[in-house]
Parts: C-alpha cells; structure tokens; sequence
C-alpha cells in the first residue's frame, strides 16, 4: 500500500495489553442482563432488526420485528450455509469488526460474512424472512466486513495480511473479480490476533473510493481510490500513526469520515483530499476503554466501548467538531450497533452475553434504555441492521 503522510495529533495512546485486559476484566465484573419478552405480540409494526450469530458451529441471523415502542420480537432464524469463526485473543467480538452483516437498499438484498467459511452469504429480504440466494468465496481468508454501493460489492478478509475483494452484481448474482483483489500486507500475525487484523471496508459515500480501517495491524487508514468500472487503484493511499488503532467508521451527512480509533480511545473525524489522503479536522476523546464501532444518527455520533460496557454519545456542533453528550451503561461487551433510518431508536450488540439493547435516542441525544433482547446462540457475534 502506498504510504502518504501520517495523522496528525492524537493523543493518549492506548497498549494492546489496556485494550485487551479492560475487555477480559467488563466481562467477568457484570452480571447477564435481564430479558425482554421477544416472543409476545408486537402492536404496531414499524420495521425489521437482522442480528447475526457468527457462531462457529453454524452462522445464522435472527430476524426481528421493530414495534413502535422500539421492542424487539423475535420472529425467525435463516441459517447461512456458512460458518462463523474466532479470531485469537477474543472475547467479546470474535470478529473484532464492523459491517459484518449489510443491506442493500437498491436490491433489498443481506450480506452476510461466514468468517469460519471464507465465504458470504447472499439473501434476499421478504419482509422479516430472508431466502438465501447464493453463497460465494470471499476471495481471502476470515471475512469480516462487507460494503455495497449499486451494482458493487466488496468483502474485507482479516487474515493472512488481509486483502479486499469486489464483485459486480448481475441479473444472475455476485460475481467475483478475479482482478479487483487487493493485498492489505499488515502485520496480522502479531498477539493478539483481533486487535491486528483489519476492521471495516466502506465505500464514500458518492461510491469514488474504499476506505478500510487495519487497527493495530497497520496503525492506519487506508484509501483506495476506484476506477469508473470499480477497479480499485493497484496501491493504497495510507496515512497512519505509531500506535492508533482505526476500527470501526461511517461518514457525516458532508461525506467527511468519522473513525473510531482504539488506541487513544478516540473519535477522529477526516476529510478525504482529491488525493485520497486524509485530513484531521477533529479528535475527541470518549474516557473509555476499547472505543471499536461508530455510527451515525443524523447529527449525533455514537460509540460502542467494549471495555467499558457503556455507549459514548457524541453531536456535531460547528464544522466538523463534536461535543460530547455522556456515556450510557450497556449489557456485558459493548460491540456492532445501528441506527433506525428516522433517526429515534438505537441498537447494540452486547457480545458478552449475546443480547442486543435497545434504546430510544431522545431530542437532546440522550439515550434511554427500552430493553435487552437475548439473541440465541450469539455470544460474542457481531454484525446487525435495522430497517
């Protein structure tokens, strides 16, 4: 990957041994959360929550209907002809991703990656059921991210130094492009395993560019800018910092790029230049241990901290600075999460126990918690979407 100039100030780095000893210690420190009843009558229906198991002896996601109140119920499991996997030194997040489980709006299809399986899953999505269309190779080893942007689709495989793959999707399905694989060559032979392979591949949002996240693999952001057809350049742009540890990432409604960054515990927000290298416009810190997955709710940002057990909620006030708006208890393991399209209800993995909470962000961006749904066979799985 073609090396550009590095981040510019972050600050108070975190050791791989914090990161991992503050996950190991929220697990054992909190008790498995109280359960909602996912099987009773929902009321009034307002939209679907696909949650994904990863487990290793068979992935699968369970599909959810979304009452009006934000509760969960459950209404069925849709297996992935695939498996799931761990990487080493996991506890919480045996993928240590994030966009593990994707939808596509324009083709109303779900990805999903079997890491165990070096595959991924297509289906088509019928409401709350899901029918599996096909199941194709990943083009590398462990996936654990993918990212769809009209008829393109790439996959991020974590292992053997990472490397992204894309497809092209025809009237007959996805399509692997033998020539639109890209080798990351980061260090993810290092101890512990999660915290050095890569975290997540996303498209801008204007589909011009691959941004992907490598954590402590590469300390880096890498960019690939893409070719009108999808071909992405033979090299990456890549801007990185002695001990930062970019994880999860979305973008604002100005298409800047907001990273969660492991190492300092951090939110850092980028512009991407015409060059594809990145700018720091704004860092901010979240005082919490393991800060992996970010998302976005309008204005509002919120962060997943794994070691903490909490959720930090963020608004962006002028330009592209955030304010901070607190921290919010979660169940055991705080990991992927999303947001309902209108904005008003927030959903969380809690890894350590396999549930997801829900909470309905209020008019200040405040969270309250609305319940804790157990998610069958899903400890430490990661992947969800919210339609």
């Amino acid at each position: 990957m073609r090396r550009a100039k590095t981040f510019f100030r972050i600050t108070g780095i975190a050791t791989v041994t914090r990161i991992a000893t503050a996950v190991t210690v929220a697990m054992a420190a909190l008790a498995i959360p109280a359960s909602a009843d996912s099987e009773r009558h929902p009321g009034e229906h307002r939209g679907r929550v696909f949650v994904q198991t990863d487990s290793i002896s068979g992935n699968k996601v369970v599909a959810y209907l979304r009452a009006a109140d934000g509760t969960l119920h459950k209404r069925g499991v849709f297996a992935t002809d695939g498996k799931g996997g761990a990487l080493g030194g996991s506890v919480v997040d045996h993928l240590a991703s994030q966009g593990s489980l994707t939808y596509d709006p324009r083709h109303n299809l779900l990805y999903a990656v079997n890491a165990g399986s070096n595959t991924v899953t297509v289906f088509s999505v019928d409401g709350e059921r899901l029918h599996r269309k096909q199941v194709v190779y990943s083009g590398g080893t462990f996936p654990v991210s993918v990212t769809v942007h009209e008829d393109r689709v790439y996959v991020l495989n974590a292992r053997k130094g990472g490397s992204i793959q894309g497809y092209r999707l025809t009237k007959d399905g996805l399509r692997r492009v033998a020539e639109w694989n890209r080798a990351l060559r980061l260090n993810t032979a290092a101890t512990p395993e999660f915290l050095h392979t890569p975290g997540q591949v996303a498209f801008t949002p204007d589909g011009s560019r691959l941004v992907v996240t490598t954590k402590m693999g590469g300390n880096s952001i890498a960019v690939f800018p893409l070719s009108p057809s999808g071909a992405p350049a033979p090299r990456a742009v890549v801007s990185s910092k002695a001990g930062s540890a970019p994880f999860g990432l979305t973008f604002d409604r100005h298409g800047r790029l907001v990273v969660a960054d492991a190492g300092p515990n951090a939110v850092l927000t980028f512009r991407i230049e015409k060059d594809s290298d990145v700018t720091l416009l704004d860092d901010i810190l979240t005082g919490q241990q393991a800060s992996c997955w970010v998302v976005r709710a309008g204005n509002r940002f919120y962060v997943s901290n794994a070691g903490s057990n909490t959720v930090s909620g963020f608004q962006q006030t002028r330009g592209a600075h955030l304010r901070a708006l607190g921290n919010t208890p979660t169940g055991t393991g705080t990991v992927d999460s999303a947001v309902t399209p209108d904005n008003h209800f927030l959903y969380v993995q809690t890894g350590g126990v396999g549930a997801v909470d829900g909470f309905r962000i209020n008019d200040d961006g405040s969270l309250t918690k609305i319940s804790t749904t157990p998610v069958p066979d899903a400890v430490a799985g990661e992947g969800i979407v919210v339609l």
